[in-house]
């Protein structure tokens, strides 16, 4: 069983998704609570991927044709941090 720890401006985020979008989060992170990023991968409508530049480290999943996850995963402790819930913006990365 994963862990999933959201940056905390990825709540504020949340408040502003569209109703369809929230409800794929919601199975995003169920898929992750149970097989991690690699049950991501599985799921092709995801389109699971590594990033590189300086979002190096994270990993990117779709959650439809705007809205992008940004996470990483922690390996050691089974945790994913999701880092943005973003409409496709990867210019900036969260310190």
């Amino acid at each position: 069983m994963w862990k999933i720890y959201e940056h905390r401006r990825v709540a504020k985020q949340v408040k502003m998704l569209p109703d369809d979008m929230l409800k794929r989060y919601e199975k995003w992170k169920d898929i992750v609570m149970l097989s991690g990023s690699e049950g991501l991968r599985l799921i092709m409508g995801f389109h699971d991927e590594s990033l590189r530049g300086e979002w190096k480290g994270c990993r990117s999943s779709c959650l439809g044709v705007k809205y992008r996850v940004i996470y990483k995963v922690v390996k050691t402790q089974i945790l994913v941090q999701v880092m943005s819930l973003t409409p496709h913006d990867y210019r900036k990365k969260l310190k």
